[in-house]
């Protein structure tokens, strides 16, 4: 009996520690506000310590681990900037903007720089040698392998850069020799052009030059490409100059022996006894001493034979 009261107080037990892990967080915060939570459960924080600048501190540690070494073996040198030799002061370093890289940048040269004038003249005083031997040898911070590969891809940038260039010149050179294609074939087409319009007026009847096809005929030879010595000749061939004997310069053809009224008033080549048949002999003309006239018509039968004869 006293065995299974045990048992149910314990069942009792777990029973309400499992309600209370089940209790939600304002259930918690209300039981802490009461203190009704066991200790040992939740640990409460305290409060961070304020931070405060101890000097004193500061000054004592430093005292405990300085060492009076001489300046030679510690080399410091505390100073300002330089002068600014353009407004010739030294600049602080209030006026200097720390969003400015430049400002920034030139503030700490122009530290380095009055630290170097400082120490320069106290190593030399102190008879420290400030400049590297002639005969100086240090092993460099990279190996050669790394140097190599620094070198390979330098000349892989350079070459890389000299195909662009090269690629960019083509393009312009294309763009070039089409820009003057085009205008060659414009040009082409706007002498086209004038010349069809000037033979549209010829055969109106609107104009009565020729030019146009002297202009045309110069133009094709200045095109053609001859040897040197066809360009530097003068005149027509021997072939041109043996037609322009055999049959003349060309020309019109058609009544070309039409009188005009310059020819029918010339009578300068008129002669009466030819023309009259007077003086060719004794008898005159049809006398019976006389010769046969001079400029007698032969006969058709023989007209025919000296046509047959001439071919």
């Amino acid at each position: 009996m006293a065995a299974a009261v045990a048992r149910r107080g314990s069942f009792s037990d777990s029973g309400s520690d499992s309600e209370d892990s089940s209790l939600s967080d304002s259930e918690l915060q209300e039981a802490f506000a009461r203190g009704a939570l066991k200790p040992g459960l939740n640990v409460v924080l305290e409060e961070r310590p304020k931070r405060r600048n101890d000097t004193d501190g500061l000054k004592q540690c430093l005292a405990e681990f300085r060492q009076q070494l001489a300046w030679v073996e510690r080399l410091d040198v505390t100073l300002g900037p330089v002068a600014d030799p353009v407004s010739q002061s030294a600049s602080t370093s209030d006026a200097v903007d720390p969003e400015n890289d430049f400002q920034r940048e030139m503030s700490f040269y122009r530290q380095a720089q009055a630290a170097v004038l400082e120490a320069l003249p106290r190593l030399r005083k102190l008879q420290v040698p400030t400049r590297r031997p002639d005969d100086y040898f240090a092993e460099m911070a990279k190996s050669d392998q790394q140097m190599q590969k620094i070198r390979q891809k330098l000349k892989s940038k350079q070459e890389a850069m000299e195909r662009s260039e090269k690629a960019k010149q083509l393009r312009a050179m294309r763009k070039y020799g089409k820009k003057v294609q085009v205008e060659i074939l414009q040009r082409r087409q706007k002498e086209k052009k004038n010349m069809l319009n000037a033979v549209k007026k010829y055969q109106k009847g609107l104009s009565d030059k020729l030019d146009f096809l002297d202009e045309e005929q110069t133009s094709s030879q200045g095109n053609k490409k001859g040897s040197a010595s066809q360009r530097t000749k003068k005149g027509p061939n021997a072939k041109r100059r043996y037609k322009n004997q055999k049959f003349g310069f060309g020309g019109k053809k058609k009544g070309s022996k039409w009188n005009t009224k310059e020819s029918f008033n010339d009578v300068s080549s008129f002669q009466s006894k030819v023309a009259h048949n007077k003086g060719l002999g004794k008898g005159g003309r049809g006398g019976k001493g006389g010769k046969k006239a001079l400029n007698k018509r032969p006969g058709k039968r023989a007209r025919q034979k000296m046509k047959n004869r001439a071919r």
